[in-house]
């Protein structure tokens, strides 16, 4: 079987400064769902959430923070949870091999496990909860990230009311990665209460926005929306993809539009018979074959799919933002990025399988700014694109 890794979080290259002009929407208040970028400031202002240095307006995407790494990187023998009681730094102290000073930039080597503190804290209210996720470089490099709070039972998890610090696993498994303090692998949304969601609300919702680019009928609905794989392209030879190159030199994930594609992937092309034999071992960029809209009051997210059905499964959750592929005037949807991995033995991946479902959940309230082209968001529209690191085609 094979994991379909991170998707694409279209908050990668959501960055904006303050006083981004408000979304033309209804705005509704709802006392549970995600929160906004309005009150994300709010709870800095707060002290709800903390850090070493200040917190950046380019920090706040539309419903979710981006976290960065300390000064130090601690490698370890092997990934943890540290459990009820236990906190992080006691865990690394147990396990930990060697340190290493992020202040100037430092090489995390593939196939290593690396533990380093965030530089934001959290003081969350009893009601309120936390999801992480990594950000879309971080997944188009095959970077394996993982939140970590003390006590934690799950990764990726903030229970309510957490008041403590913050941890990044960090394993690179494709390429070799330079990282510097400051730097930002993973993201947090944070949820306030319990929001109801249904698959009856969800098919109300597409029928309304068109969430895929399906009809409200064809739409396959069934504790999230259905995601696709597009393995046709624009027809034989087509370029649908990348794989991995197994030798290929350091990334440094500071730096944008710089490295040649070239140099790390390989293309791959459609074939006759509308499959594609997935290495063992290998990594691959692929693209959904659907358009994905995401209103302005609401954010999605990608779901692990049901590992019943194939040998496969979501490894981890992709952040959509708010205002993802909504651009009514240019005709709305933006196709995902999957990033996928073989296992232990080929698998044939067929086009249009099935790969992941999406789920919709609420904000209280439409942020302020929206991922698109007026925030200098990176991915609206897009097609298959690798990371932010790497040279664009020119037009």
């Amino acid at each position: 079987g094979f994991d379909l890794l991170r998707h694409l979080e279209p908050s990668e290259g959501a960055e904006t400064a303050a006083g981004a002009k408000p979304v033309e929407a209804e705005r509704r208040a709802h006392a549970t769902g995600i929160v906004p970028a309005q009150t994300i400031r709010a709870m800095v202002r707060e002290r709800h959430i903390q850090a070493l240095d200040p917190v950046s307006e380019d920090q706040i995407q539309p419903a979710s923070l981006d976290l960065r790494l300390g000064q130090t990187a601690y490698r370890v023998r092997a990934s943890f949870l540290p459990g009820e009681g236990v906190g992080v730094a006691d865990r690394i102290e147990a396990l930990g091999m060697h340190e290493i000073d992020l202040n100037e930039g430092a090489v995390l080597e593939k196939g290593c496990v690396y533990i380093v503190p965030l530089m934001e804290s959290l003081s969350l209210g009893k009601r309120v909860s936390g999801v992480a996720n990594p950000k879309s470089s971080s997944g188009r490099l095959d970077i394996f990230t993982r939140l970590i709070t003390d006590g934690a039972r799950e990764f990726d998890r903030v229970r309510p009311a957490y008041k403590g610090p913050l941890y990044a696993e960090i394993s690179p498994r494709a390429f070799s990665i330079v990282v510097h303090r400051g730097d930002r692998l993973n993201q947090i949304r944070l949820r306030r209460g319990s929001p109801p969601t249904s698959d009856t609300a969800l098919r109300r919702l597409h029928a309304e926005v068109g969430l895929v680019d399906a009809d409200a009928g064809d739409a396959n609905i069934s504790g999230g929306i259905a995601l696709t794989v597009d393995l046709r392209g624009e027809g034989g030879g087509a370029l649908i993809g990348y794989r991995a190159k197994p030798h290929a030199s350091l990334i440094d994930i500071s730096l944008t539009d710089h490295y040649e594609p070239e140099d790390f992937w390989e293309p791959v092309r459609a074939e006759r018979g509308n499959g594609l034999i997935l290495n063992p071992g290998d990594f691959y960029i692929l693209a959904s074959r659907e358009a994905v809209t995401v209103p302005p009051d609401h954010a999605a997210e990608m779901r692990a799919y049901d590992i019943l059905v194939g040998e496969f499964r979501v490894h981890y959750a992709g952040f959509f933002d708010p205002g993802f592929g909504f651009a009514e005037s240019e005709g709305a949807g933006s196709r995902g990025v999957l990033e996928v991995r073989s296992h232990e033995v080929p698998f044939v991946l067929e086009h249009a399988q099935v790969v992941g479902r999406i789920v919709y959940e609420r904000l209280t309230e439409v942020p302020d700014k929206v991922y698109g082209p007026a925030i200098g968001s990176s991915y609206q529209r897009q097609g298959l694109q690798l990371a932010k690191q790497f040279k664009r085609p020119s037009s």
